[in-house]
């Protein structure tokens, strides 16, 4: 099938977001185009407003539409509790739990020296100084268990335990509700380490 200029753009376009390859961008192309042109005209609206008006939180480097997030503008908050994630989704898969009620800090990406991603890149330097900044006494390293996330908690932890601050990690192990026959043996074993 020949598609015209536009579409074939809008097609590439769609297949820049995460986990969409050319089928999936076609089909979305294909909907938005014979089925939903008010909705095209939404989501067009909906990102350019967001790619205009959204920035990073001067304090946590979330996203916000102000100069500091409605998170940490919250007085009740415990100021005293900082806990570092990869991204705002970490953030807000955190805030729907209910269970943390302390402040924040967004790294906005992970150390991957294979991609060329170092301390600088994820801004290192500014969460050390939030840290330190007498407030805190607690940072919580919440981030991924994969590789990379594993090295950027190590860092975090090896340069902010010097100097006195209480270093936790979130805790991993067995799912709630799973029976052990179903669990993958990395899981169990880090389990097993950190059981109390």
């Amino acid at each position: 099938m020949s598609s015209t200029p536009a579409l074939e753009v809008l097609i590439q376009t769609l297949r820049r977001l995460p986990g969409v390859g050319i089928k999936s961008a076609q089909r979305m192309a294909f909907h938005l185009l014979q089925h939903d042109r008010a909705g095209a005209v939404a989501l067009s609206r909906a990102l350019q407003e967001a790619a205009s008006n959204v920035r990073h939180c001067e304090r946590c480097h979330t996203f916000s539409e102000a100069c500091m997030c409605a998170t940490c503008l919250d007085h009740r908050r415990d100021p005293s509790k900082l806990c570092v994630v990869e991204t705002p989704a970490d953030q807000a898969a955190l805030e729907r739990t209910g269970a943390y009620r302390g402040l924040y800090f967004v790294l906005m990406g992970k150390l991957s020296p294979l991609d060329g991603i170092g301390p600088h890149d994820i801004g290192l330097k500014k969460l050390f100084d939030r840290a330190l900044d007498g407030t805190v006494t607690e940072v919580i390293l919440a981030t991924n268990f994969t590789a990379e996330g594993e090295a950027t908690a190590h860092v975090i932890s090896e340069g902010l335990r010097a100097r006195g601050l209480t270093i936790t990690r979130l805790a991993r192990g067995v799912p709630a509700g799973s029976e052990l026959e179903y669990v993958d043996l990395g899981t169990i074993a880090h389990a097993l380490v950190d059981r109390r």
